[in-house]
């Protein structure tokens, strides 16, 4: 999945960020509603964690636009506010899940994958396809029943190309949907990451290439 942080306190941001990097997540940050607003127009977000006190432009008003948008971006507000009316008005401008700060960041974690499965079809428990099967609630991956160690951008790129169901996935695509706002879009990056990824599956091959489109498991 790829987030959007939107949240004005940079310590607590840049720490969240790190940590859902950890997880295997692709995050970008912003510390204000002009940037988080500018960010949601060009790039393609499956989950924005939105502090509702933003400065320049209200995090009221960033949920309004994404709701006004039709995005299928779900919407994750942050409040210092543990009122109910706080938390119901939150509700009505269009926030899909609610969450008070101080809080435990692995509950923010939970939340987001939930999240992230209502930003598209619902995936099953574990996916399987070529004799792998990947389990994305606890990072894990097995071919043919034994157990392979992989790097969290080698876990993203199997996850998405399971998740294509067969269809050509572009090496754009991954590049969006695994690596953040920071990596070059000239990269090598997922051509190297592939190689590793597929000596990790090892033997017969399963990832194709499929030239000048992309990477396909059928």
């Amino acid at each position: 999945m790829r987030i959007l942080i939107a949240e004005d306190e940079r310590m607590m941001a840049d720490s969240l960020a790190e940590g859902l990097r950890a997880e295997a997540l692709a995050v970008d940050v912003v510390y204000d509603g002009d940037a988080a607003l500018e960010h949601l127009g060009v790039n393609d977000y499956d989950v924005l964690v939105l502090d509702r006190d933003l400065p320049v432009v209200h995090g009221d008003d960033v949920c309004r636009a994404v709701v006004d948008s039709g995005s299928h971006v779900r919407v994750l507000m942050l409040t210092a506010s543990v009122a109910v009316p706080a938390r119901v008005e939150g509700f009505r401008i269009g926030a899909d899940d609610y969450l008070t700060k101080p809080f435990a960041f692995e509950e923010l974690v939970a939340r987001i994958h939930a999240l992230g499965r209502r930003a598209r079809p619902a995936d099953p428990p574990t996916l399987e396809r070529a004799g792998i099967r990947l389990d994305p609630a606890r990072r894990e991956v097995y071919r043919d029943g034994q157990y392979l160690q992989l790097a969290r951008k080698e876990f993203g790129l199997l996850a998405e190309l399971m998740r294509a169901n067969g269809t050509v996935v572009s090496a754009e695509r991954l590049l969006e949907k695994v690596w953040d706002e920071h990596t070059d879009p000239f990269t090598n990056t997922v051509r190297v990451t592939m190689m590793k990824l597929r000596r990790k599956l090892g033997d017969p091959p399963v990832i194709e290439t499929v030239p000048g489109v992309g990477y396909r498991l059928p």
